[in-house]
């Protein structure tokens, strides 16, 4: 094969991944958005009837706009889910928590959050959970602060 350049000919040059833009929520995300900030969690309904939470604005299938918005339950279901058992700087919960899939009673899709939970023992797929939610909301993903485990519920 090839020789392998020697490391003082191979030309360099700083990478920086960012994004150094910004971006109007538009209709959909602003409406979920402006929804999590009333406590209240919104999905939009797809081409062929199904929830889809979080809301996009267009059809997953046939990249249709999509627009009829949804209220759903701030409550639902472990999908799936992953113990974080190192909380790295940056992260919503500042305990080992679960990183899950939820999907909330009348969406079809679900949604990825963190999940306050005492132990990987107390989490399951199929475990109902609930939002706990920021005690100032903005308007943000942030304003649902984690879910917590619903009693019960497994």
């Amino acid at each position: 094969m090839g020789d392998s350049p020697d490391s003082q000919d191979v030309l360099r040059a700083p990478l920086t991944i960012g994004y150094d833009f910004l971006r109007t929520t538009g209709p959909v995300i602003g409406a979920f958005l402006t929804g999590l900030r009333e406590q209240k969690v919104l999905g939009i309904r797809d081409t062929i009837g199904r929830v889809v939470c979080p809301p996009v604005e267009y059809d997953p299938e046939t990249g249709e706009p999509i627009t009829e918005m949804v209220e759903v339950a701030p409550e639902g279901a472990i999908t799936s889910w992953s113990w974080v058992p190192e909380v790295r700087e940056g992260q919503p919960l500042q305990a080992p928590h679960a990183l899950a899939l939820i999907q909330l009673d009348g969406a079809d899709t679900s949604m990825l959050h963190v999940v306050d939970a005492p132990g990987p023992d107390a989490v399951s797929t199929g475990a109902r959970v609930r939002i706990r939610w920021a005690d100032e909301r903005q308007g943000l993903i942030e304003d649902i602060a984690c879910f917590e485990l619903v009693e019960g519920g497994a």
